[in-house]
């Protein structure tokens, strides 16, 4: 699917690369943080008009990591940011968000919008997202909804 060293991110369709991106959101989601699995895929991710995908792949080739971007009006929503643990603290993951991101600002948007799971907020101020809201709880774990201009 990808090709480069370390590691190459890019923006895919799910029609294309959905089995390989649902098996990394359900290897972080459900099985290391015990989301339940009925929730975890939704009718978003095969909407290619509302739904834009990133994918990392390894230099082999291998599906490392994934998120997407939901392009809800008036503010798009980053979400399903997973990343293989061998992969975490290895600049993965902000590849990704940076990737979402920049295809917000290319689509227009002044502004993009995150649900953090509450101990990954440091990882998204580190990115310029600042807290908005109250904390809630989403799937079982605390989240706090995030925002960041572009």
């Amino acid at each position: 699917m990808c090709t480069a060293t370390p590691f190459t991110v890019s923006l895919v369709d799910w029609q294309h690369h959905g089995e390989a991106l649902s098996q990394i959101r359900f290897t972080v989601f459900v099985r290391e943080q015990g989301v339940p699995p009925e929730i975890e895929l939704d009718t978003l991710d095969a909407n290619d008009a509302l739904c834009v995908h990133a994918v990392a792949c390894d230099s082999d080739g291998n599906t490392i990591a994934t998120g997407r971007l939901i392009l809800d009006e008036p503010i798009p929503r980053i979400g399903r940011m997973a990343v293989l643990r061998a992969w975490r603290r290895k600049g993965v993951g902000t590849e990704i968000l940076e990737k979402l991101c920049e295809e917000a600002k290319r689509r227009g948007y002044s502004q993009v919008l995150l649900h953090s799971q509450t101990h990954a907020t440091a990882f998204y101020f580190h990115h310029g997202f600042l807290s908005h809201g109250m904390e809630f709880t989403e799937a079982g774990i605390p989240h706090q909804e995030m925002r960041r201009a572009l």
